[in-house]
Formats: C-alpha cells, sequence, structure tokens
C-alpha cells in the first residue's frame, strides 16, 4: 500500500515538472488578418510534439480547433476575431495546457506572445 501511494506521488511530481518545463511561444504570421489568425508555435518539451491546438474567443464558450499547415496552425472566422484570445493544447504525449488571454484583438504580425502559467 505504501508503495502504491509512494509512486502516485512520483508520476504526480513528474507531471508537474513537465508542465512546469514547458516552454511555449506563439508568433502570429504574416496573412493574419481580423478573420484569419496564423501562429507559428514554438512548443519546447523534450521529447514531445503538439498534436492539437485550439482557439476560444473572448466571450465565447466554444473552442476552435486550429489546423496545421506545415509548421503553422490557423484559424478562420466568418466575423472578426475577438480578443484576447485563449489557447488549449494537447501533445503527443498527453500533455493537455490551456493558456487564458494570450494574444489580443489588435494582434500584430511577427509579434511573438509568450503566455504564463498559473
Amino acid at each position: 500500500m505504501a508503495f502504491s501511494r509512494m509512486l502516485a506521488v512520483a508520476v504526480l511530481a513528474a507531471l508537474v515538472v513537465g508542465a512546469m518545463c514547458t516552454k511555449v511561444d506563439l508568433t502570429v504570421e504574416k496573412g493574419s488578418d481580423a478573420k484569419k489568425l496564423v501562429l507559428n508555435i514554438k512548443y519546447t518539451r523534450p521529447g514531445d510534439t503538439l498534436a492539437e491546438v485550439e482557439l476560444r474567443q473572448h466571450g465565447s464558450e466554444e473552442w476552435e480547433p486550429m489546423t496545421k499547415k506545415g509548421n503553422l496552425w490557423e484559424v478562420k472566422s466568418a466575423k472578426p476575431l475577438t480578443g484576447p484570445m485563449n489557447f488549449r493544447f494537447m501533445s503527443k504525449g498527453g500533455m493537455k495546457n490551456v493558456f487564458d488571454e494570450v494574444i489580443p484583438t489588435a494582434f500584430k504580425i511577427g509579434t511573438t506572445y509568450t503566455p504564463e502559467y498559473n
């Protein structure tokens, strides 16, 4: 029984440390405009890569999937995008992260936004 508790604590500690070692930078790329966001996402977690990225606009409850095209991730909207925008990531290794209020409505092409960890 004590061994299983120790194992559970060790696994939880590894997950917390793994999350803290993950660095994410989102750079707004050419092709972005009021209704389209194109991002170059630098996700640095040793041995892992991004599998899914979703965006939630300010005031919305809906997560919109972003499409990967080469090294870029993009989302298109029928209406102008409303910031600050939130992002949810799922890595191929199973790591999940949510970052709130990362990119403002008035984003600038070439600007890199780095979310803060809570």
